[in-house]
């Protein structure tokens, strides 16, 4: 398993018995949040890749769709830390991170740091486009550094440490917008739908008062961290990862591979960390499969979640109505996986 793990660069591929604890713990975690939400099958399945690949997530949708209750019950069946943060205008950043209070020991008095609610393993930041830009930031560093830096001082957040934010749809009144860099620090921004009708006749039937079953945790801590192990040690071929930077480097205007859609709508496209979002959650979607290497059809797979909301897309997009999801798929359909020749070591 070492010469493997070490972020999936290792010689060859895991093993089936090397694969198979990580698997299955990952493909346990899937099954018992299937419980959560009803008929939301591709929604579920990102929120457990992005679980294993270790990143955070925003959840964006209407109300009532379940956001909230998916992101509870990722935390009730891990049995984390869990803290809820409700994002309203009036939150200041000491709200979220914590900070120093004045405390009198041995007859002197000291400033002393209170952590806020961000120092959990599992953090809820509900409706998060509802509190200011300045608020907003007070998660940058958490999120990218797992530390917090009050007054020059550092402290270190949990391992694990997940952020999972919800929001509204950007038009709704009373909301931010989350600037660039924050949304960048998100793995995946998924889209939740509207549930069918087949499905709302479920949630009627089966769920009293829109209520969810009763949830116990079914991974524990050693046990998270063998599913983070088996995902590093997930192979990504040369071919592959090619693949993944000729997307990436295909959502910029300038590029002369971009497509169409791309130099019409898009003013910058996606950073390099986007192309690692695809890597590592690429490896999380290969283990769900039970593959020991990343496939071209894994980056198709988390590619639009990884993507769309690291583009700044022009105002023309929005006064046509194109999204940046599509001009994800536009990408995804310019660029061939296949391109010839094949690097040599993969030929």
């Amino acid at each position: 398993m070492a010469d493997a793990a070490g972020g999936g660069r290792g010689e060859r591929l895991l093993t089936p018995q090397e694969l198979e604890p990580g698997r299955s713990r990952l493909v346990t975690l899937r099954a018992a949040v299937g419980k959560v939400l009803l008929g939301q099958d591709d929604l579920l399945d990102l929120a457990v890749i992005a679980l294993a690949a270790r990143g955070h997530l925003l959840l964006e949708g209407l109300p009532g769709l379940g956001k909230t209750e998916l992101v509870k019950g990722l935390g009730a069946l891990l049995g984390l830390s869990f803290r809820r943060i409700q994002f309203t205008p009036d939150l200041l950043p000491s709200d979220v991170t914590g900070g120093p209070i004045l405390q009198e020991e041995n007859g002197r008095r000291r400033l002393v740091f209170q952590p806020g609610p961000l120092f959990a393993s599992f953090v809820l930041a509900d409706e998060i486009n509802r509190a200011s830009p300045k608020t907003q930031s007070a998660l940058l560093e958490a999120m990218q550094e797992r530390r917090v830096t009050v007054l020059g001082e550092t402290h270190p957040l949990p391992d694990p440490f997940f952020v999972l934010a919800t929001q509204n749809p950007i038009e709704l009144e009373g909301t931010y917008p989350l600037p660039e860099a924050q949304l960048d620090r998100f793995l995946f921004k998924v889209e939740v739908p509207s549930v069918e009708e087949d499905v709302m006749t479920r949630i009627l039937l089966e769920r009293r008062r829109g209520a969810t079953p009763p949830l116990a945790p079914v991974l524990t801590h050693e046990d998270l961290f063998t599913m983070f192990q088996t995902v590093d040690g997930v192979f990504l071929p040369s071919a592959v990862a090619t693949y993944v930077s000729r997307c990436v480097a295909a959502t910029h205007p300038t590029a002369a591979t971009a497509p169409v859609e791309v130099k019409r709508y898009v003013r910058y496209g996606a950073s390099p960390r986007a192309a690692i979002a695809i890597a590592e959650s690429g490896r999380a979607a290969a283990l769900l499969a039970g593959r020991p290497h990343v496939d071209f059809q894994d980056v198709a797979r988390v590619a639009v979640p990884a993507l769309a909301h690291r583009l700044v897309l022009d105002h023309a997009a929005r006064l046509e109505g194109v999204t940046a999801a599509s001009i994800v798929r536009a990408v995804l359909a310019a660029v061939d996986p296949l391109r010839r020749p094949l690097p040599a070591e993969v030929a």
